[in-house]
């Protein structure tokens, strides 16, 4: 079976070319990669994403899913899986951990009870990472091509809809929730 794939190293992507399947890194500069999937899809809604990663979180796959992903590949494990992950994908299928299988589902059941976090918005979510990781909100404005009244507009939001009434707390809530990345 021939694929044919674009991998995207920045956010510019060609829209001229005809390709099957869009191999997208989420941590590139810029615009939010769960904002570049959905204009992605709108913009060429039969092409199958997948996503490539550092982060290892689940939260991030499901919030990719959710955007209209075809897959979630952690960059750790992309070597060893890269060809099986495209493939499936490029024949209509998708590739996901069974972690983030069982997130989706446990979303999609009745009655099902969110996380404070899960109600964020992709940009508030990129933020509230960004800020427990210590990223200062003049940083996190530089890194996101955001202006720093925006991004505290952004973490007022999310710290009013987490409950959250300090940075310390924002920090506790993240290792709680298992939201940040690991040291190291």
């Amino acid at each position: 079976m021939s694929v044919r794939i674009v991998l995207a190293d920045d956010h510019a992507i060609v829209r001229s070319l005809e390709f099957d399947v869009l191999l997208l890194d989420l941590s590139m500069p810029g615009r939010s990669g769960m904002e570049l999937i959905k204009l992605v899809k709108a913009e060429k809604p039969k092409l199958r994403i997948l996503v490539l990663s550092m982060h290892q979180e689940t939260q991030y796959a499901v919030r990719a899913i959710k955007s209209g992903a075809s897959g979630y590949l952690t960059k750790e494990s992309a070597p060893a899986l890269l060809e099986q992950a495209i493939r499936k994908i490029a024949a209509g299928g998708a590739y996901i951990s069974a972690e983030v299988a069982e997130q989706l589902a446990l979303g999609a059941m009745p009655g099902s009870t969110t996380l404070p976090h899960e109600s964020l918005s992709d940009r508030e979510f990129e933020v509230f990472r960004m800020l427990a990781a210590g990223d200062a909100v003049t940083d996190i404005a530089g890194k996101l091509n955001l202006s720093v009244k925006t991004v505290s507009t952004h973490k007022a939001n999310l710290m009013q809809k987490l409950g959250l009434h300090n940075p310390t707390e924002l920090v506790r809530y993240a290792l709680k929730h298992g939201l940040t990345d690991p040291l190291g």
